[in-house]
């Protein structure tokens, strides 16, 4: 097994009398990039800010890099790189200046690199930020972050607001920047096509609790859908529901979930299963039996 770079146990945060996170166990693995899925609200930036010290958990504790805390610290933040979902910089800075001066907190600060990535990413040097277009800014934080080399990237929301020729060249950096230097990235998004292209795990947050985590080619063979006229009263043992689904001609499919092996052993007729698309895993890890 890859060696564990990000462990959190029972990671949990409160907002007054709303549990925004409820006892997230992630685990990421040195060189893999962690898929962060849940829509809008699911806890998902609650979770990063704990990661990244800017919140304190109120329970559970976090493991990063074999040192295990209950709030990340200044040394160690100096190991991840942040890409938030709005990048907030001193508008009358230039990028270089930028650079210059978000160098002072990084001791591996790598100016040759930080110059390479503005012109791969078609960053204008020379441009104050208050000039810059969003996809540009969003460019520059990753930039800033990737600049130090630190071995973890944690990423939020990084392509929300980027036209699709951005998103592309921002996926394709961040991919390159795994395979090439054996970073780590927890990339945050509620856009299943861009986390299919890129993400070796993922994980599927829904109302601050964490429904699924594994790969995604372990999700696609053990989730599946059953249309029957009559659904079981018990579901066949290794079998757990994940939603029910109700059709336009009133009959009722469930989508369960259960190694290949339970699926095997299970009577269900083969033409009453059906495999789904990442994108249906989704959305039924991610809504109630209730909603429409």
């Amino acid at each position: 097994m890859s060696e564990v770079l990000l462990r959190t146990h029972g990671l949990t945060r409160s907002f007054d009398q709303f549990k925004a996170v409820d006892g997230v166990d992630l685990e990421l693995r040195r060189g893999e990039v962690y898929g962060f899925l849940g829509r809008n609200g699911a806890g998902k930036t609650t979770t990063l800010r704990m990661l990244m010290g800017i919140l304190r958990p109120d329970r559970g504790e976090i493991e990063l890099m074999g040192q295990r805390v209950r709030r990340v610290r200044a040394a160690q933040k100096q190991r991840l790189g942040y890409v938030s979902q709005e990048q907030v910089f001193y508008p009358w800075m230039t990028a270089l200046e930028l650079g210059r001066f978000v160098s002072g907190f990084y001791p591996d600060w790598d100016d040759a690199a930080f110059r390479r990535l503005l012109r791969v990413l078609d960053v204008p040097e020379d441009r104050k930020a208050a000039q810059l277009s969003g996809g540009t800014r969003m460019k520059l934080g990753l930039a800033l972050a990737l600049a130090h080399r630190p071995p973890l990237l944690i990423l939020d929301e990084p392509t929300a607001g980027l036209d699709p020729v951005a998103r592309r060249e921002f996926l394709d950096i961040l991919r390159e920047q795994v395979r090439r230097e054996g970073q780590t990235a927890l990339f945050s998004s509620h856009l299943v096509g861009e986390l299919e292209e890129v993400a070796h795990r993922i994980g599927i947050l829904h109302e601050g609790r964490l429904r699924y985590q594994g790969s995604l080619d372990t999700l696609r063979q053990s989730v599946r859908r059953v249309v029957l006229e009559a659904p079981p009263e018990q579901l066949p043992p290794g079998l757990s529901l994940v939603r029910r689904e109700l059709l336009p001609e009133g009959r009722e499919a469930r989508v369960l979930f259960g190694e290949p092996e339970a699926w095997t052993a299970s009577a269900f007729a083969p033409e009453a299963v059906e495999s789904l698309s990442l994108e249906h895993i989704f959305l039924a890890y991610a809504r109630r039996s209730d909603e429409s």
